[in-house]
């Protein structure tokens, strides 16, 4: 098992889901934790976002660890609370060693009926957000010549689908930020590397507004109902991965095992990926 004691990992999003299952996993490895969330719905998003209970939530179980666990309401779009958020995490916890920029939304409407509300949201949150992100931490990084910074793209992230055009937007774009910042970074000890997860069971996936979306035809589907058809979206049959299946791929990539890996994109995909050039 990979070691980080003495470490601090920052992890956007970290209310729940992905973000909660990173926050855990580098806890139990011995990392301290500074753990941010929006924990407020949006007016454009059809399914209900992280609250402040589940952010507390997410730090019991951090602290129940040993570990000690720092956390804010935050929204990544906005850059200056991201930079003071950071700051504060390196005052309490010690310089932040390791970021991943979890935060992120999704929408689904087909492209002549995007709002601009919309667009600015998901671009906002998935893309700027992780720029904020990595912009908040780098200084302290450069500094101590050292950092691991994952990214979290997807596997829309290198393909397109239906009514998907401000996600699949941002998670390409989240791909080309990655590479460009492990060419900016990679003189001081910094790698920069993205996980693509496929459909993940989290509340991002599990809403009835999802449901309805993917099963048009029935008036209230269920999970059952729509199965089949996240299942198709894999190669391997697999509705849903479990959060703590990428976590397992970020631990990775933060690990020093990954020294000489920058730049890179890993799928969590079921095989999704296989289908692509």
């Amino acid at each position: 098992m990979a070691d980080f004691e003495g470490k601090t990992a920052l992890i956007t999003g970290g209310a729940r889901g992905m973000g909660r299952s990173h926050a855990l996993a580098l806890a139990e490895a011995g990392a301290d934790i500074a753990i941010c969330d929006r924990c407020e719905n949006s007016d454009v998003v059809g399914y209900p976002l992280a609250t402040e209970d589940d952010l507390a939530e997410t730090v019991a179980l951090v602290e129940k660890t040993g570990r000690r666990c720092l956390s804010a309401k935050v929204d990544v779009k906005d850059r200056a609370a991201l930079e003071s958020f950071v700051a504060e995490a390196e005052d309490t916890l010690g310089g932040v060693d390791i970021a991943i920029t979890n935060a992120g939304i999704s929408t689904i409407a087909l492209l002549p009926d995007v709002e601009s509300a919309q667009w600015d949201e998901v671009i906002g949150t998935n893309l700027t957000g992780t720029f904020n992100t990595i912009a908040a931490v780098a200084p302290g990084m450069i500094k101590r010549n050292y950092g691991r910074i994952v990214t979290v793209s997807s596997m829309l992230g290198h393909s397109a689908n239906f009514a998907q055009a401000s996600y699949v937007s941002s998670k390409w774009g989240v791909i080309g930020l990655t590479k460009c910042a492990a060419h900016d970074l990679v003189g001081y000890g910094i790698t920069v590397n993205a996980v693509a997860p496929g459909n993940i069971e989290t509340p991002m996936t599990h809403n009835d507004f999802v449901f309805g979306t993917m099963r048009p035809d029935l008036e209230k589907p269920t999970l059952k109902d729509v199965e089949s058809v996240f299942a198709s979206l894999h190669l391997q049959y697999a509705p849903f991965l479990k959060p703590e299946e990428v976590t397992r791929a970020v631990l990775f990539l933060v690990d020093e095992a990954s020294a000489h890996i920058t730049g890179t994109v890993l799928p969590i995909d079921a095989g999704a990926t296989a289908r692509m050039i």
